[in-house]
């Protein structure tokens, strides 16, 4: 009896918040930018009329006075999307309003507003010195590196661009991959999850086939199906100058950016690798370091 309260009231304050988010959203577009005459003197407010978002959007006058009164009535993905174009509302703000309507969110969007982080999170994967860090987009092409990235992993410019392919067919990363074969198949299943997440994406087959087509190692732990999120993972690297370092690789998302991955190294206390990586990004360490020919 007890859950069945908690549920009811779970729900009137769900419907409460959509009626206060509608309305603030709607009291914020002017009727010039939803591209209505202003009204003149007969307009008390600044925002639209709940008739004027009904019209706008297509749908019925009633209908939406009830939505946005936050009645239990059922809705649709088109009519929210129809809403949401009208009112002008964010990505994010659309996944919100799917939530309070009691719909399951779409997938998230990269907000207009935050097209411009690259030069934040450049400052971000810098700061991270002397530990490796860069960044991929959704389908694992590289972004931006450190100068770690560079000296320990080996990203550099003449390097497969993309990071699953690189781990595959690039013999200088594979070289230093201590751990190149238990790794394997968790790179593959993260893989697989990240394309799970769209599963009708070209891009994401294009690496699929691609891959396939370079590597029989990716095809055939490809073929297992296995799948496991994105997360940390325990690394070693074989450095030809500073020996074995060991890492942990930790992948971090920014909402307002769902098409990139951050990624993290690390050091663990083992084999002394912090003070490693320290000396591998001093002038000394960097005149020996930077790519030496695998052997």
């Amino acid at each position: 009896m007890a859950t069945a309260v908690e549920n009811t009231d779970a729900k009137a304050h769900r419907l409460a918040e959509l009626r206060e988010f509608l309305m603030s959203r709607r009291a914020r577009v002017t009727p010039a930018e939803a591209g209505l005459p202003d009204g003149g003197a007969r307009r008390r407010t600044p925002g639209l009329r709940r008739e004027e978002v009904a019209v706008l959007a297509g749908v019925g006058v009633s209908w939406y006075q009830w939505l946005e009164q936050g009645r239990d009535i059922k809705v649709s993905p088109q009519v929210l999307d129809s809403v949401t174009r009208v009112l002008r509302l964010s990505p994010a703000e659309r996944r919100h309003l799917y939530v309070l309507a009691g719909l399951n969110p779409p997938a998230p969007e990269v907000d207009p507003e935050a097209l411009d982080m690259c030069a934040g999170l450049r400052r971000l994967i810098d700061a991270w010195m002397p530990f490796p860090a860069h960044i991929m987009d959704a389908y694992w092409n590289t972004v931006m590196y450190n100068e770690s990235a560079s000296i320990v992993l080996g990203m550099r410019p003449e390097a497969p661009r993309n990071c699953l392919l690189s781990f595959f067919t690039d013999p200088l990363y594979r070289s230093r991959a201590g751990d190149w074969e238990e790794l394997a198949p968790q790179v593959v299943a993260q893989f697989r999850a990240a394309c799970s997440e769209c599963p009708d994406d070209e891009g994401f087959r294009a690496v699929v086939e691609e891959a396939k087509a370079a590597s029989p190692e990716f095809a055939a732990l490809w073929e297992r199906r296995d799948i496991k999120p994105g997360g940390q993972h325990r690394k070693t690297v074989e450095h030809p100058v500073a020996g074995p370092l060991v890492l942990e690789a930790t992948q971090l998302r920014v909402p307002a950016r769902p098409d990139l991955v951050i990624v993290l190294h690390t050091p663990l206390a083992e084999a002394d690798t912090a003070a490693k990586l320290e000396w591998l990004v001093s002038p000394e360490g960097r005149r020996g370091a930077m790519f030496p020919v695998a052997g």
